[in-house]
């Protein structure tokens, strides 16, 4: 009996005292104008093994705006603005606008390897972290985001900022 009372209490100790891992990869800090910002980075590799970084962030005040950025290697491929992200749950679809060419920094870069998408009307109506599978034509055909990382560009939405 002493056994498990001592077997109990250090899982339940290992449980407290790990940190959650859904939420290693978002960050708080400012951009390069001094806004606050919070962001989810990670990188992601699509069904022909090419990594790409998927970027959600979301600048300001909880509530405010969440978008997408997703970037390949430089001198790697050329993007075409604007083209829309497709994004598929199941059985459920998506089409989040791109909105690179109004981001000047990015409309400005003449390597075309990042894109931005709005993401918030694929939150809005998710209630759940699924996983996905994004597609964007011409450039690959599908890349899977896990739920963890769903969970983390769901959580950019209400995250304060301190």
């Amino acid at each position: 009996m002493r056994r498990l009372l001592c077997s109990v209490l250090a899982a339940l100790l290992l449980v407290l005292l790990t940190p959650g891992l859904a939420w290693a990869q978002v960050h708080q800090h400012e951009n390069e104008n001094g806004v606050a910002m919070v962001r989810s980075l990670e990188s992601l590799r699509d069904l022909d093994y090419v990594s790409w970084q998927a970027v959600a962030y979301r600048e300001g005040a909880a509530g405010g705006p969440v978008v997408l950025r997703i970037v390949g290697y430089p001198g790697k491929l050329r993007l075409d603005h604007p083209i829309d992200l497709q994004v598929f749950a199941g059985r459920r679809e998506w089409s989040l606008p791109d909105i690179t060419l109004k981001n000047p920094a990015l409309a400005q870069d003449g390597r075309d390897a990042a894109a931005e998408f709005a993401l918030d009307p694929l939150l809005a109506d998710l209630s759940n972290n699924r996983p996905l599978r994004l597609v964007l034509p011409g450039v690959f055909t599908e890349l899977p985001v896990p739920p963890y990382v769903v969970g983390e560009w769901r959580s950019l939405q209400e995250l304060p900022l301190s």
